[in-house]
């Protein structure tokens, strides 16, 4: 994981809350929402594999 990633993470999380102020400030709180889900869903999907990563080496750690 590098600095990259976190990077990344912040500009997404940025653009999501300019967009989202306006589009809420323009009427569209559905809209809004939705862009607030696929940034989500984007981090998300870039996070998983290196949860499952962790998960992995906590399992070999303890040798489950």
């Amino acid at each position: 994981m590098g600095i990259n990633l976190i990077f990344r993470i912040a500009a997404v999380g940025i653009l999501v809350t300019i967009l989202g102020q306006v589009l809420k400030h323009s009427g569209r709180e559905e809209h809004a929402f939705l862009i607030s889900l696929a940034g989500l869903i984007l981090v998300l999907t870039w996070i998983v594999p290196y949860i499952y990563e962790l998960f992995q080496s906590i399992q070999t750690l303890f040798s489950l």
